[in-house]
């Protein structure tokens, strides 16, 4: 069977460093944080009391007043990016066949804040069961990828992937898939995210993953710094227009990339922390390579998974050495991270649009707040410090990782005719 070519005709975004694809990308170019004291709630009492939030963002721009309180945030930004992408494309135009084109999402979580209201609200009553009875189809994690296809109309494919932070890459891979199989002309992907409410900021400090340095929030996101101390929790959303090569240039559709390859990988560990030694890091982007059909020696840029944990930067790190060799050191790397913070389950999206952003305009977005340098990390490392880079981007990575061991690797490349 003859697989088909897959590119990228659409990009949306709602995102902690802007609320269009154009801000974002100028804001990563330009090292700008997203951190910043939480406004979403009263944090004085919590250990961490910052976020990468999303800011001005208008839900009636994507839904009418009566629509949006009946979706989650995470939804109304999922909207937001999804509008902003088909929009890009053009893939709801006329002669377009609906009955092709898909939307497979990604989210870690679904609606948190849904549900935190209704429990809240029920655990201050007189234990009378009263609930909203949109409080299920608000808070499932499916609901964003249903509300997507019945904004435009599109009736192909249509699910939600569910694996953590690697949520949103494994939909994008699933969307290459079905596009290179020939079971849809076109899949709108992507993931959302919408997690920093007490819950979310007070689960994840339970877990001991996020950073503490309150003082300085614009300068707590640090891959790779011996000062690290955690990850940033963000919000919002990315969203892709994933279409056949042929289906593309017949319409006369913008191309920013192509999709070359996917891999997926377990690390078979450990509930929270990577493997120290990256076994399963290295073993999807093995396997990304190797659906790519390239050699290691051929990537110029990896957008990595870089959280800003003690551990988890390491273990990437030791697994691209192990995997690369010399070329590991030849080659860019940088974590948007250390600016967006960790959107969780929308984070592959947003990284995957910088990494195809890195290759359309041939420079690296840098990995800022870099100070002390850890002795644990090669120092032959271009770990892209504090200021953009440019150079020639051809083939690019973009690695997620998430709780419960899921990894996925993303491989895209410079379209070529």
């Amino acid at each position: 069977m003859q697989l088909k070519r897959v590119v990228i005709t659409g990009l949306g975004g709602i995102t902690p460093l802007g609320n269009s694809v154009t801000e974002y990308w100028n804001n990563l170019l330009n090292g700008v944080s997203g951190a910043a004291p939480i406004t979403r709630f009263n944090a004085e009492k919590f250990k961490t009391r910052f976020a990468c939030e999303v800011k001005g963002f208008n839900p009636e721009d994507y839904f009418d007043k009566k629509e949006a309180r009946r979706v989650d945030a995470y939804t109304q930004y999922g909207m937001g990016a999804a509008t902003q992408a088909v929009t890009d494309s053009g893939i709801t135009g006329d002669g377009i066949d609906k009955n092709e084109v898909g939307v497979i999402w990604g989210s870690g979580i679904g609606g948190l804040d849904t549900f935190q209201a209704e429990a809240f609200d029920f655990a201050k009553g007189d234990g009378t069961p009263r609930f909203n009875p949109f409080f299920i189809p608000k808070m499932i994690a499916d609901i964003c990828s249903g509300h997507i296809s019945m904004r435009f109309g599109l009736r192909g494919p249509n699910f939600t992937t569910v694996s953590a932070c690697a949520s949103s890459t494994n939909a994008l891979i699933d969307s290459f898939t079905y596009i290179r199989l020939g079971k849809a002309i076109a899949i709108v992907t992507g993931g959302s995210e919408a997690a920093i409410n007490e819950c979310g900021i007070g689960g994840f400090n339970a877990c001991q993953a996020m950073s503490t340095r309150n003082d300085e929030p614009s300068k707590a996101s640090r891959p790779y710094d011996k000062d690290r101390d955690g990850f940033v929790l963000g919000e919002g959303s990315g969203a892709l227009v994933l279409e056949e090569l042929e289906h593309a240039l017949a319409r006369g559709a913008k191309i920013y990339a192509e999709v070359i390859g996917g891999g997926m990988s377990a690390d078979a560990h450990h509930i929270t922390a990577p493997h120290p030694e990256g076994l399963g890091a290295k073993l999807v982007m093995e396997r990304a390579l190797k659906d790519a059909n390239i050699s290691s020696n051929e990537v110029d840029y990896i957008n990595t998974h870089g959280t800003s944990t003690p551990l988890g930067d390491i273990a990437e790190l030791k697994a691209i050495q192990h995997l690369f060799g010399e070329q590991a050191f030849k080659m860019n790397i940088s974590s948007t991270k250390s600016m967006t913070g960790h959107l969780l389950g929308a984070a592959g999206a947003i990284e995957a649009m910088a990494t195809v952003l890195a290759i359309k305009n041939d420079i690296i977005p840098p990995t800022i707040n870099f100070t002390t340098p850890d002795p644990e990390i090669d120092p032959r490392f271009n770990l892209t410090l504090n200021k953009a880079q440019v150079r020639k981007v051809n083939i690019a990575i973009s690695n997620t990782f998430g709780f419960g061991g899921h990894n996925a690797a993303v491989v895209f490349k410079k379209y070529t005719a």
